[in-house]
């Protein structure tokens, strides 16, 4: 069985939206049960938006009525609707003149599902110019009436590794994605937080009246008057 896209994000969309059990949606994700029921208890991919593998083409609605009837039963992904062709992982991307056809139906999705995603990233994974992109996305495209959004990696013009890859540098360019605060950084107290170290004693100045002034000096130094002796 084929590796879903986005299998967090599916899981995610999957536990939120289905009654299927964690071992069956364990199954489909590529995941650890214990990982989805993690994500059940929003102890894991927190914040993270699921992704519909019914609008995507990997799931059928009926494949999931079956297995949330009968919770013995494994999903079964959806047969694609286009066969995926293999892509080069080096060298200038080509896409066929059976896909070129394609293009702005696959551009129309990353812009919906993913606006983080640069032109250039864009250009990149579908083969493209930004001057397309942008007349796609201020809807002046020539067909922009018969356009529908389709997922590219069901159209075959990108693989879901190169799709997951630059929507994680997307999302770290844009701040979305933050690292963990370790247990150190924890513990350890801030810069604000620490006090003060005491000041030298031998740095410290006495005080003024252990000090004699010259009114006193010059009283001790004064002779008694012979008068009163």
């Amino acid at each position: 069985m084929a590796r879903p896209l986005m299998p967090k994000a599916t899981a995610v969309w999957l536990v939120e939206n289905t009654a299927l059990t964690f071992e069956q949606i364990a199954g489909f994700c590529f995941l650890h049960p214990l990982e989805v029921q993690a994500i059940a208890d929003e102890e894991a991919a927190t914040g993270m938006q699921g992704m519909d593998p019914i609008a995507s083409g990997q799931l059928t609605l009926s494949e999931i009525d079956r297995c949330t009837t009968d919770p013995s039963a494994s999903l079964k992904p959806a047969a694609p609707s286009v066969p995926l062709s293999k892509l080069k992982s080096k060298g200038a991307r080509y896409t066929p003149l059976s896909k070129r056809q394609d293009r702005p139906d696959a551009i129309a999705w990353l812009l919906k599902n993913y606006l983080e995603l640069s032109d250039g990233q864009i250009s990149k994974l579908i083969g493209t110019t930004k001057s397309t992109i942008n007349a796609i996305r201020e809807k002046s495209h020539w067909n922009a009436p018969n356009i529908k959004p389709q997922n590219p990696v069901s159209l075959g013009l990108c693989s879901g590794a190169d799709l997951e890859k630059a929507i994680a540098i997307a999302r770290a360019r844009a701040g979305t994605v933050h690292a963990a605060k370790t247990k150190k950084d924890a513990a350890e107290p801030s810069p604000a937080a620490k006090p003060a170290k005491p000041a030298n004693p031998e740095t410290v100045p006495e005080p003024a009246s252990a000090v004699p002034g010259p009114e006193a000096v010059e009283t001790s130094e004064r002779k008694p008057d012979p008068v009163f002796e």
